[in-house]
Formats: structure tokens, sequence, C-alpha cells
């Protein structure tokens, strides 16, 4: 696995009050971002708000107790098999495999696996985001 964080998805519990903090800070939300999650350039980072019961939900985990923790991170790859490679690698070093990788409704296609404290990683090829040369998400202004 390249040495890389894409994305940085905070579960929260008021996407509306937390974009408007954010906004209130100063930042700009991409046009790419939609009614149910909000992304911002952070830097080579893409930083995402989502409903945290959502966020759950889309990792196949509860929200509650120790099961989620209120985030995710993103590691975006090229390609459908490179998202199954990167899981299976991440099994093998002792991660265990929250979500099997698999086609997500919106057109990508993505995973997830809990590192050895529990904090979930999604692997995720997505369609509307492409990768640099440089393996950096490239969001739309």
């Amino acid at each position: 696995m390249q040495q890389s964080i894409s994305f940085i998805t905070l579960g929260v519990g008021d996407l509306a009050r937390s974009r408007a903090f954010y906004r209130a800070l100063g930042w700009t939300e991409s046009s790419a971002s939609k009614t149910e999650i909000a992304f911002f350039k952070a830097g080579t980072v893409v930083f995402g708000l989502f409903q945290r019961d959502a966020l759950a939900e889309d990792a196949n985990v509860s929200s509650a107790g120790t099961g989620f923790q209120g985030f995710t991170l993103a590691h975006n790859v090229e390609s459908e098999d490179a998202v199954s490679k990167t899981l299976e690698q991440a099994v093998a070093a002792g991660a265990r495999l929250a979500r099997p990788a698999e086609k997500v409704f919106w057109g990508g296609f993505r995973g997830y696996f809990a590192d050895p404290d529990g904090f979930l990683w999604e692997v995720c090829c997505n369609p509307f985001f492409p990768l640099d040369a440089q393996g950096r998400v490239q969001l739309p202004e």
C-alpha cells in the first residue's frame, strides 16, 4: 500500500452545522459537494463531512459504541483490481476486513478494513475523482 491518505471524512451529528463551521473558518467547499456530503481541499488531502449514521452504514458498522470512531480514512487507487489487492494486503498485515470490495450505487468501487486499533480505512476507486501521476486525488474546484 502506498504511504498516502486521500480523504479524511468526519462522521458528524449535524451536517449543516459542520458545513457552516468550516465555511466560517474560511474553508471553500468544492462544487463536488452534495446535500449529504461536503468536500474541502485540505492541502494534498480531501477533507469530507458526512452524517455520522450514514457514514457508519456505508462502512457496514454500528455508529454507536466502539464499532465506529466517528471518522474514516480513505486511500484511493486507480482500479477496482487495486481496491481488492490493497484490501488483501491490509488483511495479510493484520487488518480486519470490515466490508468486502464491491460496486457502490454512485458508480465507484470500494471496501473497508479496520486497522489493529479499529480505525476504519476505505479503499476506493472513484471514477469521478481521478488520480494524478503522483497518486493525488483531483477534486473539482
